[in-house]
């Protein structure tokens, strides 16, 4: 898994999401723009993050394992349970 890169700050976070309130689109292929990177925080319970692209591989995130987004890197999550968690985004 990436790690951020030591220049990039976050500069906005998306609301709290459900296993019953995540977004369509967040369920389906999808990527950030150029130069934004993405960090997925698990609050509660686990969720499977998928990247489709590149360096293609599956994670089960957890409270202590963050899922990184690369810039216009595809991936999609998938809820295997209750979960809360948010993404935040960093330029």
């Amino acid at each position: 898994m990436k790690t951020l890169p030591e220049h990039v700050k976050g500069y906005k976070k998306t609301p709290v999401f459900t296993q019953d309130s995540i977004p369509r689109g967040l369920l389906k292929d999808h990527n950030t723009a150029e130069n934004v990177w993405g960090v997925i925080h698990i609050l509660d319970g686990e969720l499977e993050y998928h990247i489709t692209e590149g360096d293609r591989q599956t994670v089960i995130l957890t409270s202590e394992h963050h899922g990184i987004i690369e810039p216009t890197v595809k991936h999609h999550i998938k809820a295997s349970g209750p979960v809360s968690f948010y993404v935040e985004f960093c330029k």
